[in-house]
């Protein structure tokens, strides 16, 4: 992947992400080009993609810079902050892609789940983009953008594989038994994974974004220091729960200032990290092995952390299991995962009108046909 950045005035980061593989995936007149758009939370991004695998540009325009002095996303925020940035991703999209609205096949925008009003943007400019082009639309889950992230780089892998879904809103265990076809293995019960991040951070002091900072912070700290506690659900081996853990965390800091005691900040930065990875990837390496997948991706925004990646292909390549990762910029909510996921709907000739509209609990697959007991 070549990544160039650059900061704006108002602290805005501007991505562009360009893949560096130019051939395609398919040839000529069969070749498939999507422009995709996603605005879920706090990126505004717009990418071009050819034949699901083939990134002929991917645009990010971040908001970090804009929400860390509020400690989180605010979602008003991240929506005015869309409306400004969308029409020059797009611009620059099709600029980087050499490319104009007349060579792209079909519109793929996230629907869901995310903040309603970041989703709206998003949906608004595809539609209008399919409506004034006359060009198909099609609607994309996140998760599903996230889980097809993996086929950018990984050009060999297709389904069925098991993928591991880690970010800030969601935890998911996921068979992709074909594209576009899910079954849940796993979710959380309470907090996922990377919002447990995010408020053990603030809990020592770290800051906003919790995930790199307690990524950076457990380097330099002792992961077995403190023995934080780690849930099994007895009706579910494969959900997660991390609330306890996090308040766990929580309350030996406020003991800690209560007695007086000196905080390590690096020291639990690390053992709530080892708890947290050892779950995940515990979970999914046993979920490969019971349902006998030997692919494992993962995903999301918590699949660019370090302890995460290096302890799942420690136990992969233990266990004969392959493993794939995307690159850690592609962990992140970018439109290069959206417009792959998009690539095998069209193919599929699914299409979506323009009353298409944002779901922002949309379900991942049919929540009615997990998998139960052993296979």
């Amino acid at each position: 992947m070549e990544i160039n950045k650059s900061v704006e005035d108002d602290g805005v980061i501007f991505m562009s992400i360009k893949d560096k593989n130019e051939e395609s995936s398919g040839s000529g007149s069969e070749d498939v080009t999507i422009l995709a758009i996603e605005s879920s939370c706090d990126e505004t991004a717009a990418a071009v993609v050819r034949n699901g695998r083939e990134v002929l540009s991917n645009i990010i325009s971040s908001q970090i810079a804009l929400h860390t002095v509020y400690g989180g996303v605010v979602p008003e925020i991240a929506s005015r902050k869309h409306v400004e940035k969308m029409n020059g991703c797009i611009k620059a999209a099709l600029s980087e892609a050499n490319l104009s609205l007349n060579d792209i096949d079909a519109v793929a925008v996230t629907y869901g789940p995310g903040l309603v009003g970041a989703l709206l943007v998003g949906v608004s400019e595809a539609k209008a983009i399919a409506f004034a082009t006359g060009k198909p639309l099609i609607g994309v889950h996140h998760i599903e953008g996230h889980i097809s992230a993996n086929f950018i780089e990984n050009k060999e892998l297709k389904p069925p594989f098991m993928c591991l879904v880690v970010s800030g809103g969601h935890s998911h265990l996921v068979v992709v038994k074909d594209y576009g076809e899910y079954e849940i293995v796993g979710q959380t019960r309470d907090d996922a994974a990377g919002e447990a991040f995010d408020k053990v951070a603030r809990a020592i002091g770290l800051g906003y974004p919790g995930g790199p900072k307690i990524d950076a912070a457990a380097k330099k700290g002792n992961p077995e220091a403190f023995s934080f506690p780690q849930a099994k659900i007895a009706d579910a081996e494969y959900d997660f729960s991390f609330s306890g853990l996090k308040s766990a965390v929580l309350n030996y800091i406020n003991q800690a200032k209560m007695q007086g005691q000196e905080l390590d900040p690096n020291d639990v930065a690390a053992s709530f990290q080892k708890a947290v990875v050892d779950v995940l990837v515990g979970h999914a390496i046993r979920a490969c092995k019971e349902y006998k997948i030997n692919s494992l991706a993962i995903a999301g925004g918590v699949a660019s952390n370090s302890a995460l990646r290096e302890l799942m292909e420690k136990e992969c390549a233990k266990e004969g299991i392959s493993f794939y990762k995307p690159s850690p910029v592609l962990c992140t909510d970018n439109a290069a995962m959206i417009g792959a996921a998009a690539y095998y709907e069209y193919q599929k000739g699914k299409r979506f009108g323009l009353d298409l509209n944002a779901v922002p609990n949309l379900p991942l697959g049919d929540r009615e046909r997990r998998y139960h007991g052993r296979r």
